[in-house]
């Protein structure tokens, strides 16, 4: 079945998420081991997914760490660096099937204060026909919820979705509910999926 709509991820699919790689080039590898071995920071941030508020979620995290809270509040306060830059390519298909008429949502764990300040820097993540966030939504992948909630306000059958996304856990959850699924592994070769799903031709994705 030719897919009705495209499902984007947005972190490590359209703009980059590596927190890691952050703290790397701001306080070096040792220190930023030591403090993710220090504080779950990923664990802070599923919160703030999950509808917590942003900067005050930050600053307990920080409070409960006065040794860290220089650099815990780093995620806040450069979030336009935590999560980028865009990916070229990946930002070129998207446009590619927009201009085609191909239906596009957005299904990311993404809290509403991190992608409003994300979307100012990248102006193309408001180009979606629709927005499935997570925080606003008060559920994050995998939960079956959120597939479902897309599913029942979009009204596409769940075999005409086409969904990416670079974690393996939440592609399988969409692909148990019948959706077509690509685990994302680099451009290439979504462009080559979008290519075999009869979305674009390859000089489009070129």
């Amino acid at each position: 079945m030719t897919p009705a709509a495209v499902v984007w991820d947005i972190g490590n699919v359209l703009i980059g998420w590596q927190p890691e790689r952050f703290y790397d080039e701001r306080i070096g590898d040792a220190a930023r081991r030591a403090l993710f071995a220090a504080v779950d920071l990923h664990a802070m941030h599923a919160r703030i997914d999950a509808g917590a508020p942003f900067r005050d979620t930050v600053e307990a995290t920080a409070a409960e760490r006065p040794d860290w809270a220089a650099e815990i509040r780093l995620w806040h306060d450069r979030w336009e660096d935590l999560a980028g830059p865009a990916l070229p390519r990946s930002v070129r298909l998207l446009q590619a099937l927009l201009a085609r008429g191909v239906r596009c949502f957005a299904l990311s764990n993404f809290a509403s204060d991190p992608f409003a300040r994300s979307l100012a820097v990248h102006p193309f993540l408001g180009r979606f026909d629709r927005l499935f966030l997570s925080g606003p939504m008060g559920v994050t992948k995998p939960d079956p919820a959120i597939y479902a909630r897309l599913e029942a306000e979009t009204g596409i059958a769940p075999a005409a979705l086409l969904f990416t996304d670079d974690r393996a856990e939440n592609v399988a959850a969409a692909a148990a509910r019948g959706w077509q699924t690509h685990l994302f592994d680099g451009a290439d070769g979504w462009a080559a999926r979008l290519v075999a799903a009869g979305l674009l031709t390859e000089q489009e994705t070129a």
